[in-house]
C-alpha cells in the first residue's frame, strides 16, 4: 500500500461528495489545481478514470462508482481512530453529522440535541437541512453520518432504524362555517407543492394522477415548514407529514387524513458506522422523541 496516496484519496472523496472540483477545494481549502493533480494521481497511479464530465461539474465513472463505498469506509475507518486516540488521551469528542428534513430537525433533533448541550456533553453537531431523499443519498456517501427520513427515500444499503410512523394530511386555510372538503377544495384554490423527487412530491402527484384532479394553480415551496407557513397566512392546500402541524394552532387550520399510505420515519446509518457511547445515547434520546412524536401525531388525530 503507498500510504502517500491516502491525501489524494481524500481529495477524491470529496470532488465525489460535492459533485465540483471548485467546490471541493473550498471544503479543503485548497486551489482547484491541486485538488485536479491529487485526482490525476490517483487515476495514473491505478490506471483508472474516476470521474467524467457532467456541464461545469463532474461525476462518477462507472468505475468511480465501485469504489465510492470502499473508500468512504476507509475514512470512516480513519474518523474512528482518531476518535479512540482522543479518548485514550483522555479527550474525547465526537462530531456527529446529521442531516434530516426541516420539520424533522425541529420536531425531532432540536429537543435532543438541546439536552446533550445542557449536559455538556463531548459532541460537536453539524446539521444539514435536506429532504428525505437527499439525507439517505448523503449517508450512503459518507457526507453525513446519520440521516433521518420517510421510508420510502432512497439508499439500499443503509442501516435503518425505525423511529415512528406518521400519517399524512390535507392541510388548508381554516374556513367559516361548513366548508367544502380539502380535496374538493383543490380544484378552485392553489395547490402548495413541495420539490420535484421529494417523498411528498412523489405521494402528491400520484393522489393527483389517481384521481384525475387539475389544479388551476400552483405554487412550489422548498419545506414542508414553508409549506404550512404559506397555509397558516391563508393560501393554498397541501399534503403534510403529521408531525409538522403538530405546533400549528388548529384554530388556523382545516385538516383531513390524506388517502396515501402513512410511512415510517427512520434513522438511517451506514452499516460499519462506529458507535460510541456517545453516539448511542444520542440515539438513544432520539428514539425516545420520535416516541414522543408519534403520541403527538395521534393526538392532532384525536386518537
Amino acid at each position: 500500500m503507498d500510504a502517500s496516496l491516502l491525501p489524494a484519496l481524500e481529495d477524491v472523496l470529496m470532488v465525489a461528495r460535492s459533485g465540483s472540483v471548485a467546490e471541493a477545494a473550498r471544503r479543503l481549502h485548497k486551489t482547484p489545481s491541486a485538488i485536479s493533480q491529487q485526482v490525476r494521481r490517483v487515476e495514473e497511479h491505478f490506471g483508472v478514470a474516476l470521474f467524467e464530465r457532467d456541464g461545469r461539474g463532474v461525476r462518477l465513472s462507472s468505475a468511480g462508482e465501485a469504489a465510492l463505498g470502499a473508500i468512504t469506509r476507509l475514512f470512516d475507518q480513519a474518523e474512528g481512530v482518531f476518535e479512540l486516540l482522543s479518548e485514550l488521551a483522555g479527550e474525547p469528542s465526537t462530531t456527529l453529522r446529521v442531516a434530516a428534513s426541516d420539520y424533522l430537525g425541529k420536531g425531532l433533533l432540536v429537543p435532543v440535541i438541546r439536552q446533550m448541550l445542557e449536559k455538556r456533553a463531548p459532541v460537536r453537531f453539524a446539521i444539514t437541512t435536506a429532504n428525505s431523499v437527499d439525507a439517505a443519498r448523503w449517508v450512503e456517501r459518507g457526507e453525513v453520518d446519520l440521516g433521518l427520513a420517510s421510508a420510502s427515500s432512497a439508499g439500499g444499503d443503509l442501516v435503518r432504524q425505525p423511529l415512528f410512523v406518521q400519517p399524512f394530511l390535507w392541510v388548508g386555510p381554516r374556513q367559516k362555517g361548513k366548508a367544502p372538503a380539502l380535496r374538493e377544495r383543490l380544484r378552485h384554490e392553489p395547490l402548495l407543492r413541495l420539490a420535484p423527487g421529494s417523498v411528498g412530491r412523489r405521494m402528491l402527484d400520484a393522489y393527483l394522477d389517481r384521481e384525475r384532479i387539475r389544479p388551476i394553480s400552483t405554487i412550489d415551496v422548498s419545506s414542508v415548514s414553508l409549506l404550512v407557513s404559506y397555509v397558516s397566512g391563508g393560501l393554498g392546500i397541501g399534503l403534510a407529514p403529521a408531525l409538522a402541524l403538530t405546533e400549528v394552532a388548529r384554530s388556523r387550520l382545516d385538516v383531513e387524513i390524506a388517502e396515501v399510505e402513512p410511512l415510517p420515519v427512520e434513522l438511517m446509518t451506514r452499516e460499519n458506522f462506529r458507535r460510541n457511547p456517545i453516539i448511542e445515547r444520542f440515539i438513544d434520546r432520539l428514539a425516545a422523541e420520535g416516541r414522543r412524536a408519534e403520541q403527538r401525531t395521534r393526538a392532532l388525530l384525536g386518537g
